[in-house]
Formats: C-alpha cells, structure tokens, sequence
C-alpha cells in the first residue's frame, strides 16, 4: 500500500486489522496519542485528506493512497502553525497530553464552528484545564506573557515545554521504540475472591512470540503496598506482585510477555486458571458485620481487625459532644455518600524497562520516581546503584499515579530476560485495575445555639478501601480537615476503613477530604435552614480564625502554621461576586433556579514526611540548569520552579535549563502530591538558587573589591557599585581556579500552613427531566503569592470541571458480583467542553508564612467544596435534600416527581 503522511510517500504493508493510529506511531509519530482506542476522546486525531479522524478507530488501510497529517505535519518548534502557536499562547493545555488532538481538530475550524463549541469540540476530552484555557486558544485569546530578568515571579511566563508540546514533540512516558522490545499483558481475575489452585501455562507457552509467563510461584513473595509515601509504614503491606488469592476481579493473576501485544495477549486468553470460588462482600457495612467474609487473614500484622475486614480505625474526641448536644437549641444528622470516581488521566499507566551498562532502568509514568526506585529496590534486592527510575512528561495524574502498578512487571520480566520489556495500560484496565478514589458514607451531626454558635460537631466515617489497603489509612486521617474547619469546643471523629472485595481505591485530587466536605458542607447548607440563618453567615460565625487551634482529630500540638485569614476574605469574595450576577435568568419555563456555596481547607503539604532536594549549577554555556525530582503532569511545578530560580537569580526563564524526575540526574524527591510539589520542592529550589547567587555575588565582590551588599544580579552579569561584570567573564575566572558555581538544598514538608476555597454555584434545575445547567460558577481561593497567575486560574478550573464530574456526571457502576459494567469513557462520562462553565477564579491577597516567595501550593484543594456547593444549589432550587453522589437527572427526576418534599435519598 502507498501512504503519504506528512508530505512524504512510502510504501508500507500494515497489519491485518491494524488500526491507523497504531500504524503511525510504529513510523515514529508519536504525537498521536492513545488515550481510549475507542474514538471517545480525539487525543488521537490526525487528518485523512485535510479532514479530523480519530485514527483509534480508523482502519490503516483506509489510508492507503491518501494524505494522512500529524500534529508534527502541520509545524515544528521552530515554525508553528497558527493554531499550535495560540494553544501555546493561550495557553491551552496542562499535561498536554490531549493537546495534539486538540490541535489537530480545532485547526479545521469555520468561524462558524468556532461559535459553536460544545458541539464543534464534542469528540475530544481535556481532564486538566477545564476547556476555558481551550477556548481561548481557540479564539485566539493570549496570556502568556514575558517577564523581566528577576521579575518572573507574578508573571504569566509559558510552561517551558510549551513549543514541544504544542508541535507533538514532547515525549510521553511510550513514545519511544527500543529495538528488540518485548511486550507484557495481563491475565485479569474474572472472580471477586477465589483461591488458585492451579495454572496451566502449556497452551500459552505454544502461542508463537510468547516468551514466558509468570505466576505467583515466579515472583519474589515480599508483602509492599502499592502507595507511595517517604514514610512507606503509614500504608499496609498487603500485596504481593503476583499472588494465589484474588480478591477484586480483575486482579493481576498471570503475566505473560511476548513479541508482540497481540501474543501477548492471545497468550493470555489460553492460561489455563483453575479457582477455588470463595465468598465475597462489597459492602464496608456488611464487611464489618460478624460473619462476613474475611479477606486478609488474622496473622496479618496490618489488620487492625481482620474479623471485621477493617484495616484502620480512628476515635478521637474533643471535649463532650453528649454536652454539646444537650445545650444546642438545634441538632441536625444526616449520612451522606460519594462514590468511587477514577482519575481518567488520558494517558494510562504503564513503564518501559531494560538493562544498560548492567543497570536496571526502568521510564514510567509515575508521580514519584524516587519512590519507585526504592520499592522495586526492595522488590528484586538490588542496590540503590543497580537501578535508574525516569519520567519524560507525565500524561496527568491527579493522584492516580502515585502508585507503583505497573514499574514492578516490566522490571521482574527485564531482569529475567535481559530483554527491554514494555507494559501499557488499556483503558479497560484504567477502570477495572487501577485505583480509583474511596468510596466513603459519613453521618454527620451537628448541634448549635439559635445564634448559630456550633456547640457539637460528630462525625462518622466508613471508607471502601477495597481489596488492599494501599491510600486507605491516610486518606481516613485526611478527612480531619473537613472537621477541622470550624470552631467547636465538642467535637467526635469515629472513622473506619473498610476491606471489601471490590478495587483497591486510592489516591485522587482533594485526598480524602473532598468526601467529608461534602458531607459537613452539606450538613452546615441544612443547619443553616432549620435555624433560619444565611448558609454563607453560618459560615463566617463559626469558621476558624488565626489564633484559634487547628483541632480535628486530637487538641495535641502539630506543625502546621495558621496566620492568615483567607477563609473569611474566600467567603466574602465569593458573597460579593454571587450578590453582583443575580439577575442570570432562568432557561425558560419549568426550571427552578437556587444558589449554593460551600468552603474548604486544605493543609499545604501532607503530614507524613516529604522531602526534595534542588540542584542548581550555572555551566559554562552561561544557562543556569536546574535539577530537581519533581514529575511534570500538568500541576505546572516545572514552571513555577523555573520562575522561582529565575526570580532569585536576577535573570529570565528562558536561561534556566530544566532537568527532572530522573532518580540518576536528580536529587530525592518524595512526589508531586498534595500541592507539595510547589510548597515542599519550590522551597529546595529557592534555597538552591539563592545559595548559587549568593556565591556568584561573593565572587564578583571579591573579584571587583566591592562590599558584597553593594552586588546584585543582572540576568548575565553582576553589577558591584558602579561596576558590572559578565557572567562569562566570572565563569572564566572561577573555572580557572577550579570554583563551580553551584549548590544543592533540601526542604522538608513541615512546618505546613493552610489554603482555603469557597465555590459559589448559581444553577438551574429542571422541574420534570432534572437536568441541572450551571448558570454561574465562582471560586475564590487562597494561593497566597501567587507564582503564575495563568496556571493558578488554570489549577481551579481544572479541579472544578472535575468536582463537576464527581458530582454530576460521573459514575462508577459495580454489579452485584463486584464487577465494573461501564469501564470506557463514554460510559462514565468525564464532562466534556459543553459540561463545563467558565468559573471566575477570585484570588485572595494574603501572604504565606513558610512556603515559596509566601505562596502556596492550591492545584489539590480546589475540587473539594464544588459537589456541596452544587448539591446546596440543587437543595435550594428544588426544596430536595440529595445526599448521594452523583446528581444525576434520573436520580432527581425520581425524587422531584414523587412529591417526596425534603425527604432524602
């Protein structure tokens, strides 16, 4: 067959049933992406004779004797297609994994399809921005701006892999060839709890390309967990790489490994299983009760109490809550329940591994390669330096890829065969495999006088951690914070984390917070109404202020720092902006339109110890390079730690070289999580660089003879009094005497300070169907000093669209016999451009105690007051209390046209 892509002929056979996205990225175009493989979310685009397919589902012979186009065909970094320079622009894109596709089909657009958006972009998903950064790439609307040598910080500069990006260049965790690489599948457990009793390899063993398959008897038998933290005794051990029980379906039960995915996975189908069927529960109510099946045995030392399937419990009390009842004027209770939710990152999960040098070396997509490397260090008993762990860009992650789920397969099969092994996630996988956010079903009962003063605040916990513990301790602490928020001499914190035979649920944006807040948020919408005050002046009277204890859990001393009143102006700012847009009408007649708000806080870095290093060195080409472990997934840490060094090194972005996420080029670096890759990182990049000009100003005072107070940076010089002095000119002087310039500093994630968010929604409701349209979104927060305000407005609108899923859109659905019947996107339903409003993004002005040039790290804690402030709304409108997740039309309707007034479901 004759192909023409890119302006070039070839001739070229493909597979039979090859798909045209396949085929281009074995010719090296790896800018077109696999995010679904099933035409659902358009990060595969690419032109067939000038028009957008999606070429997941496009055959490759279709092809045959036309013109196929690639986002690396219309421009290079060098030379940018007018649309690859307004997403740079804009910009439109975060982790950037969707943007090749974005490109690729908006590109194409008439004027008349640029008015017309929700339809015109309706094959093609963004989980990152939100779209508003989108649409305004589209339309052309810039906000990149320049910034002045030492004047980066406060200044809308550009991602530093934005030209890459934008032209398909920018490389992903697969998009790379090793020759003689071999490709690793899974065998998923159909059963929800069984015991293997035997495997037959035989048949899988004949299939041509098949190489091996591993069992459970061909893996080290160590207990790990999965979760990644410094501290890794804060999560359970209780998995093994391979193992005899399964306890969720779709369990790793056999890997096998293979010239190819296709034999891979043929090999796959004819393993022979045979399983000992045992009982399964799903429920944490049901796992708890006496009788039910036990799923951990009771010689595990992780179990607090394997009789009852639980992993954790936590009771903690402050002062009387009995007392604190019985002088309220007014109790409420109510239970509240969110359900599972998965990232739905675009870019699946899965590593490359191969031997070079006698070195294990393993590329994943990962939040935390440090980590990594020290479990599969443990794992296969190598030395530190017998094994590299890397990340190229990261195709988002929002907790999802704080995990090793995939890192531990490839190395296990490299080191058998001494081969280069790869393993990628299907999205069927996504779903069924990895680990999606906690179930949680809390009680929550608040008592108050009639002024609204809180006199007892309990609250009750039970979380579905799953099959294996993995984030299920830590994620049940987490939920402190929504108890933490407002002043209560009484209050009661009973929590519980639960073993079912369902997925292991982990981490995912807002941390086992954005249930509880759901929760309390909705509690206090609900108290406020039965003692006939203001849900926002509720609020201000009982939400806690600087000087009063942080007190959640326990009224012990902690590390974190309470100074500001952000809480307050978040509440206030939003009050305002609802106050200035009243007047939105509604859609027509037979909608009901009601207003909601809810509030948050959210600690600046996680209590288990988190720790990064930052090298900063300035080479002899006169480019500062910057070293620092943290992964770039769209959180925009890389260019937040570019302005940080360039501001203190009085110079511009553009001479900062960055390296990153490389455990061998790198210094330690916990993970980008919990908002600690700008506070925790951008504090070692701050003292590195400041170590670095304080030498270079030593220098030049000494070289110059000037006091070195009289010194200062000048982007590539020194100035010293009413001298100045080149950087070459220094570098030349110090290399001559053997002086580098350069320096390395670490910080650790105490002391910690708080961030804050209000969401304000005003939406309409319709009284018979129940669709919800938002008609105003607002969200004020709390970033402190903010390093780059276009990737702040960026970090909320992401995390709103997806609080927006979690409560709307988004459903997670397990039958009865534990198995997920909806894994693909457009079943679950990510909201698209059309679900999304644009939300006015309020910045309080307020100053940080201890983070980075006094900001804060706020890409975590925006999603979680969006689902009270939506379900406030919908209480509002309608008069109907729903306090399960999510708010579906069928789940309203139902409810709306029962008559059931303010009853709950």
């Amino acid at each position: 067959m004759t192909y023409i892509v890119n302006g070039k002929r070839f001739d070229e056979e493909p597979d039979p049933g090859q798909c045209l996205r396949t085929f281009l990225r074995s010719l090296g175009h790896y800018g077109v992406k696999k995010g679904c493989d099933a035409g659902d979310c358009g990060a595969c685009t690419v032109w067939l004779d000038g028009d957008p397919v999606h070429s997941c589902i496009t055959p490759a012979f279709r092809a045959d004797g036309r013109e196929v186009t690639t986002i690396e065909g219309i421009g290079s970094p060098g030379n940018l297609h007018p649309m690859q320079r307004q997403f740079r622009d804009a910009p439109g894109f975060q982790c950037g994994f969707c943007t090749a596709g974005m490109i690729m089909t908006s590109a194409t657009f008439t004027e008349a399809q640029k008015e017309d958006l929700p339809r015109a972009l309706k094959g093609n998903l963004c989980r990152c921005t939100g779209y508003r950064g989108i649409e305004d790439a589209v339309k052309g609307v810039a906000g990149v701006e320049t910034a002045a040598p030492g004047k980066a910080v406060g200044t809308s500069v550009g991602a530093p892999a934005a030209n890459d990006v934008v032209t398909g260049h920018a490389e992903f965790t697969m998009d790379t060839h090793i020759e003689g690489m071999l490709h690793l599948k899974v065998l998923h457990s159909p059963h929800a709890h069984a015991r293997i009793v035997s495997i037959d390899k035989t048949a899988a063993l004949a299939v041509p390309g098949v190489h091996r398959v591993y069992t459970w008897e061909d893996v080290p038998r160590k207990r790990f967990t999965t979760a990644i933290h410094t501290d890794h005794l804060v999560d359970p051990d209780d998995t093994f790489i391979l193992d005899n029980t399964v306890r969720f379906v779709g369990q790793r039960v056999v890997a096998v490994l293979a010239d190819t995915v296709g034999a891979a996975e043929e090999g796959c189908r004819r393993v022979v299983v045979e399983y000992e069927v045992m009982p399964a529960v799903f429920d944490p109510e049901e796992a708890m009760a006496e009788g039910a099946p036990q799923l951990h045995g009771a010689n595990d030392p992780f179990v607090r109490d394997p009789d009852h399937n639980i992993l954790l419990e936590i009771h903690s009390h402050i002062g009387d809550v009995d007392a604190g009842f019985a002088e309220a004027d007014v109790i409420h209770e109510g239970t509240y329940s969110s359900p599972r939710v998965q990232h739905a990152h675009l870019e699946t999960h899965g590593s490359i591994a191969w031997m070079e040098d006698g070195r294990l070396n393993v590329r994943t997509s990962s939040q935390s390669p440090s980590i990594g490397k020290v479990k599969l260090a443990y794992l296969f008993a190598l030395r530190p330096d017998q094994l590299r762990v890397f990340c190229k860009r990261v195709g988002g992650g929002f907790g999802g890829k704080q995990e090793v789920i995939s890192e531990d397969l490839v190395a296990l099969a490299t080191l058998d065969t001494g081969r280069p092994v790869c393993f990628e996630y299907t999205r069927e996988e996504e779903f069924t495999t990895a680990s999606p956010r906690h179930p949680m079903t809390l009680t929550v009962k608040l008592g108050a006088k009639a002024d609204g003063t809180l006199t007892a605040f309990q609250v009750r916990n039970v979380s579905n951690t799953g099959a294996y513990g993995n984030h299920g301790g830590e994620t049940l602490y987490a939920g402190g914070a929504a108890v933490m928020i407002y002043r209560c001499p009484n209050k009661k914190y009973d929590a519980f984390s639960v073993y079912t035979n369902t997925v292991p649920s982990g981490a995912l944006r807002g941390y086992g917070m954005t249930q509880p807040a759901f929760a309390v948020e909705s509690a206090m919408h609900e108290l406020a109404l039965a003692l006939h005050i203001d849900p926002l002046e509720l609020r201000r009277r009982n939400i806690v202020r600087p000087g009063d204890p942080l007190v959640a859990l326990d009224d012990g001393p902690d590390d974190v720092i309470f100074t500001e009143d952000g809480l307050a102006k978040c509440i206030d700012l939003v009050d305002a902006a609802m106050a200035r847009t009243s007047d939105d009408p509604p859609p027509g007649p037979g909608w009901l339109v009601g207003v909601g708000v809810a509030s948050s806080l959210h600690e600046t870095a996680p209590p288990t110890e988190h720790v990064s290093e930052a090298w900063v060195t300035l080479g002899n080409d006169l480019m500062y390079e910057l070293a620092v472990g943290t992964v770039e997934f769209g959180e925009g840490t890389s260019t937040a730690h570019v302005q940080i060094a360039a501001n203190q090194l009085g110079t511009t972005p553009s001479r900062v070289r960055l390296v990153q996420s490389d455990t061998d080029r790198t210094g330690f670096d916990t993970g980008a999580f919990a908002s600690a890759g700008l506070f925790v990182a951008g504090n070692a990049v701050l003292r590195a660089a400041n170590a670095v000009r304080d030498r270079i100003l030593e220098f030049a005072a000494a070289h110059t003879g000037v006091h070195v107070v009289l010194c200062s940076m000048d982007d590539d010089g020194v100035v010293c009094g009413d001298q100045r002095v080149s950087l070459a000119e220094l570098v030349a002087l110090a290399r001559a005497r053997g002086i580098r310039f350069t320096a390395a500093r670490k910080a650790y994630g105490s002391p910690r300070s708080v961030t804050s968010n209000t969401q304000g929604f005003r939406i309409a409701v319709h009284g018979v169907t129940g669709e919800i349209r938002i008609l105003y979104s607002v969200q004020a927060t709390d970033a402190a000093v903010v390093i780059n305000p276009a990737q702040v407005r960026g970090q909320v609108e992401g995390g709103v669209a997806q609080g927006i899923g979690f409560a709307l859109t988004e459903n997670y659905h397990v039958d009865a016999n534990g198995v997920m019947v909806n894994p693909n996107l457009r079943n679950y339903r990510i909201p698209t451009y059309a679900d999304i409003p644009r939300t006015d993004v309020l910045l309080v002005d307020s100053a940080d105690s201890v983070g980075p040039m006094r900001s804060k790290g706020m890409a975590e804690c925006c999603i979680n007051p969006v689902a009270p402030a939506l379900a406030n709304a919908l209480h509002d409108a309608t008069g109907v209390r729903y306090r399960t997740l999510p708010l579906t039309p069928e789940r309203i309707y139902g409810r709306l046209n029962a008559n059931q007034s303010l009853s709950t479901f």
